[in-house]
């Protein structure tokens, strides 16, 4: 059945070789040599206690190799695979429920379940906080937001409860899978939900696609893995003797519908990473004046400095093999500054380096 709509008041010789292609044969004496240190730094999650001598903590993992992601997103009623850490065993009374936050509005009564047993996703879209409950007691994990996502097969003709995303090439012929195939679900965004973090620097409504600005509820793919690359590049920018406190997104995720305008000469790729939800055109933004900052210290704000993030993305990308992806650089133009294209396709590939 259609929702029933609801209303609602962004390797190492490689990048050597690039920057003396683009002539950027300066010597970067502001940068200290490679350092490998991308990793955050290490610091215990917060630990919950219960009663006895019963504790727990979310484990690093839950976090993703920054350390900074700040959701989980998994489809409604499948099994959550949360990653615990138990200091003496959990109370065998122990119970679960999951509690609606950021304007959910469950329409059902949500299920419960014995910790003992695991944890199973709320059966409806939404965002939720896991609560424990016991005798006497209730504790509630902030920690860490669960998304459930509206699944992919609520879309009818392109529309997804009012707003358009259009169609997948493999909806159509079939011949795309794996890597090509379309996104599982759509995280549904409203205007109490977009200012959700989805990590440190970023929240869902630096990806949202930048059309339909009066259509609520929104949809968006979003691949985790992006998000904790992105991180880590800051993380490794920082590391560089670079200052990154801020990263602005030109562009996130694009529904097919708005990718298919820019198809043509010199227009977007028709299976495009960003329909995917693992792609983003990012810069180092930390004034917030919308240009790429001066990074390597040359007094220019231009493509010399998204190389240098670049050699962070390399950086990244060698240390976390699973996290490899596409990386494209880009020139300014009059309605925009000069900016990197990143992506967790699984596979090296790099453009814009001539």
């Amino acid at each position: 059945m259609p929702r029933r709509r609801r209303a609602f008041a962004g390797p190492l010789a490689a990048c050597v070789l690039a920057g003396t292609a683009l002539g950027f044969a300066l010597p970067m004496h502001s940068l200290p040599p490679v350092t490998w240190s991308s990793r955050a730094p290490a610091s215990p999650h917060r630990l919950y206690r219960l009663k006895g001598e019963s504790a727990f903590r979310l484990a690093d993992l839950a976090f993703g190799r920054s350390g900074q992601l700040r959701v989980m997103f998994t489809d409604p009623y499948r099994r959550v695979d949360l990653p615990i850490e138990w200091n003496g065993a959990p109370p065998a009374d122990l119970r679960y429920e999951w509690v609606p936050v950021n304007g959910t509005q469950p329409r059902s009564l949500q299920g419960a379940g014995w910790v003992a047993a695991g944890f199973t996703a709320p059966a409806e879209q939404g965002q939720w906080k896991l609560q424990l409950t016991g005798p006497g007691l209730t504790q509630r994990v902030d920690e860490l937001t669960l998304v459930t996502r509206v699944p992919f097969s609520e879309k009818r003709d392109g529309i997804l409860n009012g707003y358009r995303i259009g169609r997948y090439v493999a909806e159509s012929n079939g011949t795309r899978d794996g890597a090509y195939a379309p996104p599982p679900g759509f995280i549904e965004v409203t205007p109490f939900n977009q200012d959700m973090p989805v990590s440190t620097h970023f929240r869902l409504r630096n990806f949202l696609t930048k059309n339909q600005f009066a259509v609520w509820p929104k949809y968006l793919a979003l691949d985790l893995r992006l998000i904790d690359k992105l991180e880590l590049v800051m993380q490794e920018l920082n590391a560089m003797g670079v200052r990154t406190e801020s990263m602005a997104v030109m562009s996130g995720f694009r529904t097919p519908a708005y990718n298919l305008e820019g198809v043509g000469e010199g227009g977007r790729a028709l299976f495009s990473r960003h329909t995917y939800g693992d792609a983003s055109d990012v810069w180092v933004d930390n004034d917030g004046d919308g240009w790429i900052d001066d990074l390597n210290g040359d007094g220019r704000r231009d493509t010399r400095d998204i190389l240098v993030m670049l050699r962070a993305v390399e950086r990244v990308e060698r240390r976390y093999p699973e996290l490899t992806g596409g990386a494209g650089v880009y020139n300014g133009n009059g309605a925009h500054g000069p900016f990197i294209h990143i992506d967790a396709r699984g596979y090296r590939a790099r453009w814009g380096l001539e």
